[in-house]
């Protein structure tokens, strides 16, 4: 798994047609814009899961249209990752 980290407003480019964006930061919880080709399947994985009854897996399915809050997961930081 690549971990990145990101501000406010800066993005992550996956490909040459899907962007990911920080769009808000509030607390424990943030806003990300998704922009991606219609034939691409967007989804947040608890849905999927529900879908299909299968334990949470980080699956990207369906296509969601709405704006979505995330909840903040921890993430290693840069020196818990260095070797």
């Amino acid at each position: 798994m690549l971990v990145l980290t990101r501000k406010l407003n800066e993005e992550i480019i996956i490909g040459d047609n899907i962007r990911i964006k920080i769009v808000a930061v509030n607390g424990d919880r943030i806003r990300v814009g998704i922009e991606a080709p219609r034939d691409v399947a967007v989804n947040r994985a608890e849905l999927q899961a529900r879908k299909t009854n299968s334990p949470l897996t980080p699956v990207l399915a369906g296509r969601c249209e709405e704006s979505v809050d995330l909840g903040a997961s921890p993430v290693p930081s840069d020196a818990d990752t260095a070797h």
